[in-house]
């Protein structure tokens, strides 16, 4: 029994040009996918959705998104003339289908990978990728401005932005909208994929109104009527569309939430119909003006698991393709991520005032937790993170202690909220930064290594960097009792196998550290959970007649200045390691320290230098930036010399 759900079992062989070649084995470029017959492009949509669930399998990334625009991306390759018309996808989540197409299928099996491609659109990877991607919400804003330097440089193509419905609930795809409907001669064309899905179920008043739309049984009776009488003829579209809008206006109560941007509304249309969607997209293009294609998908078509649980399934690491089966990976210790979800159930329980924030990623940061235990005190707020924080102070000014939790790097769109809402108020919001430092294959945009460099700037912050899970515990039970702006920055992945659960809570001293192990001929400062590593050196380097004595921070700010001027009166030599930025720092902000008193010390900063770090695994990369525990055993010899 076969767990793919293709309309019917594609031939193994198709014929073009006269001979018959496997699909996936055939085509480079867009240009090829345009000499095939509806039915053969049907046949290879069949088999490219195959080819990236194999491939997934052995090579893990986004899959679900994929599946689910496999016949978008065929459709849209198929009726422009790409590269030349440009796609703008955002977030990148869905474009598997997109890179195999247009020359990446050997490429592909390299994803994610060190020294591969990206999983993500680049523009140094590929004409192809018209605007990079990675953080949601900015296809709309990048497509129209390409639209604009068209016109601003008397050149000839078209622009299309795909956008999801998750990514749709971001304000800046509203800012976009808004600017491209005020442009009376702009010919962008927008995409709204709508699975009803970001990484879990969507939610908000824009879900609602989608559903509203995609489920009104009058309006898609007379619609698909209405294009199938009319399309045909260059001559009818624009009556077509007006035809279209009047039906619209009536069915959905005399408003459309685009058209009010100003932007044509279209749809919906089953984003899995290849012969509609071709057929659509064709009549779309010779259209002027803003226009809006709804389109519907299914996230994790085809493939029956992905499908079931779509969000287990949206990256859902390493799985037998033929069964579905996924393969754990090895690891006793607790992720870091359901040591929060856990322990914040558990402060839930203990105070009323403490509820959870999210934006659009319970499952993914295991707020989920508190959400099934007590759905009342949790709130996903959609792809939205300045919103979820500013959220958080309306939620702390009211006298409830938020725990926001947002991936490290997606709270940089956040930034202005934290200082104007939170930190200038002295409100007490526990910001819960996930995925801080290297997060490994997603990459450059995912890493969140700026978050103790940007954050450290802002008075009143207070910054935490737990070096296990028990410290991740006590320091969510810190900021519950601290009563100021609280942030906690943690890693993505597994623990260090310390003993957590069930231990009492206890209240660390905000902005002290300790002294793990004694030295007498380097200093090793570390923060966070590359202390693990650290520790590990400072072992092997005393093995080799160099005694280190080891200091943790807990507090990437405050400093603790008492134990740094300890520091600087007993050691010449001192190595601080963090997994972050460099520049602004912890290890700078240990250096000023020790030159604001004089101490004559010279200190080795290991983390991130001035530079983008790719993808690869957390190892290879921490590797590559020498702060593995090779690394960290060679300064600590350079240094004990």
């Amino acid at each position: 029994m076969t767990i793919f759900t293709e309309n019917r079992r594609p031939p193994d062989r198709v014929r073009t040009n006269s001979a018959r070649c496997p699909v996936r084995t055939l085509f480079d470029s867009p240009e090829d996918l345009k000499r095939l017959s509806a039915e053969e492009l049907r046949a290879y949509c069949d088999e490219l959705r195959r080819y990236i669930v194999d491939e997934c399998s052995v090579n893990p990334g986004h899959l679900a998104s994929s599946l689910g625009a496999v016949e978008l991306a065929a459709a849209l390759h198929y009726v422009f003339d790409t590269p030349a018309d440009k796609i703008v996808w955002d977030v990148g989540h869905q474009t598997y289908a997109h890179k195999i197409i247009t020359g990446r299928r050997e490429a592909f099996k390299t994803k994610r990978r060190l020294g591969g491609i990206s999983g993500f659109p680049r523009m140094s990877e590929s004409e192809y990728d018209a605007f990079g991607g990675g953080h949601a919400s900015v296809s709309i804003s990048a497509a129209f401005v390409m639209d604009k330097a068209a016109e601003l440089r008397g050149e000839k193509y078209r622009v299309v932005a795909v956008i999801g419905d998750g990514s749709m609930t971001g304000g800046l795809a509203f800012e976009g909208l808004n600017n491209a409907g005020a442009s009376k001669r702009t010919n962008l064309l927008v995409i709204l994929n709508d699975n009803n899905m970001a990484i879990d179920q969507a939610t908000g008043a824009l879900k609602n109104y989608l559903l509203k739309i995609s489920t009104s049984v009058h309006y898609n009776r007379f619609k698909q009527r209405l294009w199938g009488i009319l399309s045909h003829t260059p001559r009818l579209l624009r009556l077509c569309q007006k035809a279209g809008n009047a039906v619209k206006q009536g069915v959905l109560n005399k408003s459309n939430l685009f058209e009010s941007f100003n932007f044509r509304y279209f749809g919906p249309v089953d984003g899995h119909n290849l012969k509609e969607l071709v057929r659509t997209l064709q009549a779309l293009r010779d259209i002027e003006g803003p226009k809006l294609l709804h389109v519907m998908t299914v996230k994790g078509k085809g493939y029956l698991p992905a499908e079931h649980d779509q969000s287990t399934w949206h990256a859902p690491g390493r799985f037998n393709p033929d069964t579905g089966e996924r393969i754990a990976s090895p690891g006793a210790a607790a992720r870091y991520q359901d040591v929060f979800g856990e322990t914040l159930v558990e402060l839930a329980g203990l105070d009323p005032r403490v509820v959870g924030v999210t934006p659009a990623m319970p499952s993914g940061c295991s707020m989920n937790m508190l959400m099934h235990a007590m759905p009342s005190r949790c709130f996903d707020v959609g792809i939205a993170e300045g919103h979820a924080v500013t959220f958080s102070a309306g939620m702390a000014a009211a006298g409830m202690v938020p725990f926001c939790n947002i991936y490290s790097s997606f709270m940089q769109r956040a930034y202005d909220n934290v200082i104007h809402d939170v930190a200038i108020q002295d409100l007490p919001v526990v910001m819960c930064l996930d995925r801080g430092g290297i997060v490994g294959e997603d990459g450059v945009t995912h890493h969140g290594v700026f978050d103790m460099a940007a954050f450290g700037a802002v008075p009143g912050l207070t910054i935490a960097a737990p070096m296990d899970e028990l410290e991740l515990r006590n320091m969510m039970y810190t900021g519950l009792q601290y009563g100021h702006p609280f942030m906690i920055r943690y890693p993505r992945g597994n623990g260090a196998g310390r003993l957590w659960r069930g231990v009492p809570f206890e209240a660390l001293p905000v902005g002290r550290g300790r002294r793990l192990r004694e030295g007498t001929d380097v200093a090793l400062v570390t923060v966070g959970t590359v202390g693990n590593a650290a520790a590990r050196a400072a072992e092997r380097a005393a093995a080799k007649g160099v005694s280190v004595a080891h200091y943790d921070l807990r507090f990437a700010k405050p400093l603790d200045e008492a134990l740094l001027a300890g520091v600087g009166a007993e050691f010449r030599h001192v190595v601080t390691v963090e997994d972050g930025s460099l520049r602004g720092g912890v290890g700078e902000a240990v250096t000023a320290f020790f030159n604001a008193r004089g101490c004559e010390v010279a200190v080795h900063s290991l983390g991130i230098g001035d530079e983008w770090v790719e993808h690869g695994t957390p190892a290879q990369l921490y590797a590559l930036c020498g702060y593995d525990e090779e690394g960290i055993l060679r300064a600590l010899l350079a240094a004990g010399k």
